[in-house]
């Protein structure tokens, strides 16, 4: 039962670190694009931005990672080029090929890749051994 609340916890608090760098990265897309910006222009430009600060968020608050941070660090950027790939694939699978609007487009993949980044964080980048002591990194 602790193990349940304990991921109920870092969801939570995953999901506030992520509408709060998520939201701001959304309106500046946004506003960007109504200048005539090309959608994955921008998602190639912001997403590292929105990433590192996630980065801080998410291991201090979220997760409580104890561990290295270089090691945590370089697992983050590996999950975030995958997460960046999917956002990338999502885009041009509906946006360039299937014709929907890029906005609408965009948010759901926001939604998509968080998902896949919130598992890939738990037990890959910031893995509960290394809180718990039972191990190295």
């Amino acid at each position: 039962m602790a193990d349940i609340h304990k991921s109920v916890m870092h969801l939570f608090r995953y999901g506030l670190v992520g509408i709060a760098t998520n939201l701001l990265g959304y309106f500046i897309y946004l506003l960007i694009a109504y200048f005539g910006v090309e959608p994955k222009v921008l998602i190639t430009f912001l997403y590292p931005i929105g990433a590192t600060i996630g980065f801080f968020g998410n291991r201090q608050w979220a997760f409580t990672h104890k561990g290295s941070m270089l090691k945590s660090g370089f697992r983050y950027f590996v999950a975030h080029c995958c997460g960046y790939l999917i956002n990338l694939l999502i885009l041009l699978a509906f946006v360039d090929r299937l014709g929907y609007p890029h906005q609408w487009v965009q948010a759901a993949a926001i939604i998509a890749v968080a998902g896949f980044l919130f598992v890939t964080f738990k037990y890959f980048v910031f893995p509960e051994a290394v809180n718990c002591g039972r191990g190295s990194e």
